[in-house]
């Protein structure tokens, strides 16, 4: 198999991680001007603290996608560089994305925190099982 089609789902989490910094800028300065703050208020504990979900959601998902997909990115360049990639952990990878895509797409909208727990879970058990194969590969190389 090609080892840098790995790349691919990895470079669509970048997209997704650009899509909701971008989207969450445009919540956050929507709701600045439409509401004439002064400036004290642009504090940053302060600005989250008078944030409606709407433009706090968005900030919130953004820092989600800092925290797991980041060992997504790392076992990735670990797969590619030890030349593991092969279909099951494309079809893992692209679970992983599909439903990270999916949980912030419900995390900046509707927001049901039960609909998103299942999405993120979904897209977490991915790539544990990525993460637990990689293992168990390299352990049984020792």
């Amino acid at each position: 198999m090609n080892q840098q089609a790995i790349f691919a789902p990895i470079l669509a989490m970048f997209l997704l991680t650009l899509t909701v910094w971008i989207y969450m800028y445009a919540r956050r300065i929507h709701f600045i001007t439409q509401n004439n703050f002064l400036p004290e208020k642009m504090q940053p504990l302060e600005l989250a603290r008078i944030s409606p979900p709407a433009v706090s959601n968005p900030s919130d998902n953004l820092k989600n996608l800092f925290e797991l997909p980041v060992l997504f990115y790392a076992l990735g360049h670990y797969l590619f560089i030890t030349s593991q990639v092969d279909r099951f952990y494309m079809l893992l990878s692209w679970i992983f994305v599909g439903f990270r895509i999916l949980h912030s797409l419900v995390h900046c909208t509707i927001n049901r925190v039960l609909l998103r727990f299942y999405l993120y879970l979904t897209a977490a058990v991915a790539l544990w099982l990525m993460i637990l194969r990689a293992s168990w590969h390299y352990l049984g190389r020792i």
